[in-house]
């Protein structure tokens, strides 16, 4: 049996008016693809306390972790990733990229115009649905 190496992340769906902030990334394997900010929970952290860490040290603001949304569990070829989803807002501070290549707010009508990573891929008819 293949027992794949379990990765724990946190992904952070941050709101204005309508719309949802996607980030693309900058680096490594998935170079090019489009989430939800976020990243991996350390140990003895929650996700809520992991979202608030990474996107302070990702995006240089601070959030405001809201209501969970789903747990997203997706096989990619080298291990498995267990990603918890909250709807966030920014408490202070303004969004700015430090780690990724581009960002963009989109709207339910652009959600698709950007390369998703299959992972977050299966959260958007989530977030549309609330939109």
């Amino acid at each position: 049996m293949n027992y794949k190496k379990i990765i724990y992340v946190a992904a952070a769906v941050i709101t204005h008016e309508n719309a949802i902030f996607a980030t693309q990334r900058g680096y490594g394997d998935f170079k090019g693809g489009w989430e939800f900010p976020g990243g991996k929970v350390e140990p003895g952290e929650t996700p809520e306390q992991a979202l608030k860490r990474e996107i302070m040290e990702e995006l240089g603001a601070e959030i405001e972790v809201g209501e969970w949304i789903d747990k997203i569990e997706y096989d990619y070829p080298a291990f498995h990733l267990s990603m918890d989803c909250f709807w966030c807002t920014v408490k202070s501070g303004r969004l700015v990229l430090k780690e990724h290549e581009a960002a963009r707010w989109l709207t339910k009508d652009t959600l698709d115009s950007v390369d998703w990573l299959p992972a977050d891929r299966s959260l958007l008819e989530k977030v549309k649905a609330s939109l």
